[in-house]
């Protein structure tokens, strides 16, 4: 096993998780924040956006199953990656759309899709996705962890989350575990 790990924010990350979390060649997925200024930020302090952090999800991948580029295919189908700290109703920096890179090739391979997607002009506007190199990641709270699964009634899971987890899983079938 060539165990890399990804880490990513595209609004909130419960979708994030859920999304990535059935992949082939995914170790584990957990939400958290990263590339703020505060130390142990809590949940309440994120959703402030007084802190700096993204929700994001730190994934841990067998490259050798699954590549890097595989994973920014997905993450760009799906969410919006030209909405500045924005996605659908959750607005605010800690939604914003990031890819915080472990290495200089992470960094090489997301800003040459980004570029490659808009000279496609693939979005009716340039995408906005922060590439940053990787900072302290910091876990969210227990209960956000595996959240779809968890609280498959919530009403945000129901209209939101689960939605977007059958629309990837229906494009994506050939990669689920």
């Amino acid at each position: 096993m060539n165990k890399e790990v990804a880490t990513l924010g595209a609004g909130c990350f419960w979708c994030v998780e859920a999304v990535f979390k059935d992949l082939k060649g995914v170790e584990t997925v957990e939400s958290g924040y990263m590339g703020g200024s505060k130390e142990n930020p809590t949940y309440e302090e994120v959703c402030t956006g007084t802190t700096g952090h993204a929700e994001v999800a730190k994934i841990v991948f067998d490259s050798d199953q699954l590549n890097f580029e595989t994973l920014l295919s997905i993450f760009f189908r799906t969410h919006d990656p030209t909405t500045l700290n924005r996605q659908g109703d959750d607005v605010g920096t800690q939604y914003r759309s990031a890819i915080f890179y472990h290495t200089p090739t992470q960094k090489e391979k997301a800003e040459a899709i980004i570029a490659q997607l808009n000279k496609e002009q693939a979005y009716p506007s340039p995408i906005v996705t922060e590439v940053t190199e990787v900072s302290h990641f910091y876990i969210a709270e227990d209960y956000h962890q595996d959240y779809l699964r968890n609280n498959p009634q919530n009403p945000y899971c129901q209209m939101v989350v689960q939605p977007k987890v059958d629309k990837f899983k229906k494009v994506f079938s050939d990669l689920l575990k």
